[in-house]
């Protein structure tokens, strides 16, 4: 396929809204404001916007760069970028792409969760203030292998359909629905859990600086969640930038996609522990925060069913999103190197996928005694992604472009041709890719072998 008939975003705000799709995801809901809150609250959101400037923001651009100058799927970019004496390089591309068949294999599952619990809240499973019942009634979910596959095919198919549509009918169009939809169901939750008496003990958990946290243990944690916040080191940003329009100015959208994505992460908290300590319950990490306090917090409010059902659709937005820039790696990948129909293409990537979350998706149940180095399917796929192949990658990406690349071709790129007068920056750029990017993403990878 050349590059003349692919399909591509249409316009600056259907760019800026898929992009930025890709970086929020189930991470924004829970995670980044458990671990702000946990690691020292304001001075935590400090570190890590230090370390998104210093890390996930520089080979964010770069990945995006590297994307629109070939033209071509995360494997095809390197073959058409690097030198013919070179074609190791390829190799990103191909760990891009396991990687991204790995991750959808587990949160695939995680979403069909958050999609089941949207009707969980409206027919009131979820009616309890107790955090036993909620427990229960997720235990059952998670153990139980017909709930657990459908709903993970029940994702698959809804997302499936959404890339079989294309680029600009299908992820730009649903984008540019569904992300204002995410901003506006968040200020309404905000505006909801600020009105709670006892909601200001939320907010100091979220935003009163605690210096004394701040150790090599909480820096660790904020650099690796700048990385792994963006959605790169996996080849999203690789094949997104591949549909970037040519006068695309890169290091000002990178820019508004990651003030966004921060913008999304705080909404969620003042959404969330405000009326978590309005309550009186505890905030804890992971599915605990979702999918057994949450319903439970939501259920002690007045009216709280229906913001119980509000916050879980946009948590299933939040992750739709993350999972159509994720799926749309393989896909790109089959249309351009094997010549397929999209529709053929996404077909045969949803079966691959499906067949890699079958023991994911039973690993609470039916697969639960069948592990690997002591991991589970799910939790072994999350690793071998998070742990090994993205910060690998990631690693690879910035050596390719602040050694192989170089720093002419980047002036070109990210100028687009002279156009933008930012010399300045893409120099800071350069140093960031050739020297410290790679040493903090190195220091991500040792920490996820357990070496630090």
């Amino acid at each position: 396929m050349s590059s003349s008939s692919r399909d591509g975003f249409t316009s600056t705000f259907g760019v800026l809204v898929a992009t930025l799709g890709s970086a929020v995801g189930l991470g924004n809901i829970w995670k980044f404001p458990y671990l702000t809150g946990t690691n020292g609250g304001a001075s935590f959101l400090l570190v890590y916007i230090i370390a998104t400037l210093l890390v996930g923001l520089p080979v964010m651009i770069t990945e995006i760069m590297l994307g629109r100058a070939s033209r071509a799927n995360a494997i095809t970019t390197f073959e058409k970028l690097a030198p013919k004496s070179q074609g190791g390089w390829k190799l990103i591309g191909y760990m891009g792409v396991t990687a991204a068949i790995l991750i959808l294999a587990f949160y695939t599952e995680v979403a069909g969760w958050v999609f089941a619990y949207i009707f969980k809240a409206l027919s009131g499973q979820l009616c309890s203030v107790d955090p036993a019942h909620t427990k229960a009634v997720f235990g059952e979910l998670v153990a139980n292998p017909q709930s657990a596959l459908i709903w993970q095919w029940i994702v698959l198919g809804f997302t499936g359909a959404i890339i079989m549509c294309g680029v600009s009918k299908g992820i730009e169009a649903v984008s540019k629905k569904l992300m204002p939809i995410l901003f506006l169901l968040l200020i309404a939750l905000c505006i909801r859990s600020l009105t709670l008496p006892g909601a200001m003990r939320g907010l100091e958990f979220l935003f009163t600086p605690d210096f004394s946290k701040i150790n090599a243990a909480v820096i660790l944690t904020a650099v690796g969640l700048a990385f792994f916040k963006l959605s790169i080191g996996m080849g999203t940003m690789l094949t997104y930038g591949s549909y970037f329009r040519a006068e695309q100015n890169i290091p000002l959208t990178a820019t508004r996609v990651m003030f966004a994505d921060l913008t999304v992460s705080l909404l969620a908290g003042i959404a969330i522990f405000p009326a978590v300590f309005a309550f009186g319950f505890e905030p804890a990490a992971g599915p605990s925060l979702v999918f057994i306090t949450i319903p439970a917090v939501f259920h002690s409010m007045p009216g709280g069913s229906i913001f119980m059902a509000l916050f879980f659709i946009l948590t299933a937005i939040a992750a739709t999103g993350a999972i159509l820039s994720i799926l749309e790696v393989p896909v790109a990948m089959l249309i351009e190197r094997c010549d397929w129909s999209r529709k053929k293409a996404t077909a045969i990537s949803i079966l691959i996928i499906a067949l890699f979350g079958l023991p994911a998706a039973l690993s609470q149940s039916l697969t639960a005694n069948f592990k690997l180095f002591g991991l589970n399917a799910f939790d072994l796929f999350d690793y071998i992604s998070s742990n090994i192949l993205l910060p690998l990658g990631g690693i690879l990406i910035c050596l390719f472009a602040g050694w192989s690349y170089g720093l002419p071709k980047l002036k070109e790129a990210l100028s687009n041709g002279g156009i933008l007068n930012n010399a300045t920056l893409i120099r800071v750029l350069f140093i960031l890719l050739r020297y410290i990017a790679p040493l903090l993403i190195g220091i991500i990878l040792l920490n996820g072998f357990g070496w630090i």
